[in-house]
């Protein structure tokens, strides 16, 4: 019950240090913490010299979850609502964020150039990416079975507001179950998977640079380390020490020492 400009660096550690001990702050968190501390001292409460030495946390680098060409068509099949289905087959097809689907508008669907407008994305940018032929034969079918009214493609059960995040992503995941995938996938792989499937195809990762919205093309080379175009053609060095070996010695199972 101390008010923060009476506090300092002391005070400061031993919070963050019970984030990450008591609380188990995952990094993300622990990291906004650091942040906001930062700000406000340095912009707020004009002390600066109380977070210098306060540095910012390593945020781990972890691959994306992708799911297999197999995999996405059993989630997306096993999708009997309509609605559910065009929202999760065009979340995939355009490589969009699951938010970004959700915030589709009609005047959004552009079938005379194929491309879908993504207004005001992430990091308040709009782009388009790529609407593919079946997608829009399946939202042509969608709106003339559901006759969608307002705005919004997919609106929520109020018409003024689009289908929220929260009820998405349970539609990601009950598919999943009932597709009986144990992959640890959210509905944000859908978009890690339109990634990943373009460069196994040979598309330019400049272009699926541009899909996706990245600023920075290092963000989308994670996709690379997670691409089977390359690695599935590899050899293991023990299988080529193997077949290079004339006498078999190598593939005969060591014998157990009495």
């Amino acid at each position: 019950m101390r008010s923060p400009a009476d506090m300092g660096e002391q005070e400061i550690r031993k919070f963050l240090l019970y984030l990450m001990e008591e609380k188990n702050s995952t990094a993300s968190n622990y990291k906004a913490y650091v942040v906001s501390l930062r700000f406000l001292y340095k912009h707020i409460l004009k002390r600066p010299e109380v977070v210098r030495d306060i540095p910012y946390p390593k945020t781990p680098k972890t691959l994306p979850v992708v799911l297999s060409r197999t995999e996405v068509i059993r989630i997306l099949s096993a999708l009997d609502n309509f609605k559910h289905r065009a929202i999760l087959v065009t979340t995939y097809s355009a490589g969009l964020r699951i938010s970004e689907t959700l915030k589709l508008k009609k005047s959004d669907i552009d079938s005379d150039r194929m491309r879908i407008r993504v207004d005001q994305g992430k990091g308040k940018k709009d782009r388009y990416s790529i609407l593919s032929l079946l997608n829009l034969t399946l939202l042509r079918e969608y709106y003339k079975k559901k006759q969608p009214k307002g705005e919004w493609l997919f609106p929520g059960p109020k018409h003024e507001e689009h289908l929220r995040y929260a009820a998405a992503r349970m539609i990601f995941v009950n598919a999943k179950k009932k597709a009986g995938i144990r992959k640890k996938a959210t509905v944000h792989s859908l978009r890690h998977s339109f990634a990943t499937h373009l460069l196994e195809n040979g598309t330019d990762i400049r272009y699926v640079q541009t899909l996706l919205g990245h600023a920075s093309i290092r963000t989308t080379v994670r996709y690379l380390h997670v691409s089977n175009k390359y690695i599935e053609k590899l050899e293991s060095p023990w299988d080529a020490l193997h077949r290079a070996d004339i006498e078999g010695e190598l593939y005969d199972p060591p014998k157990d020492k009495k």
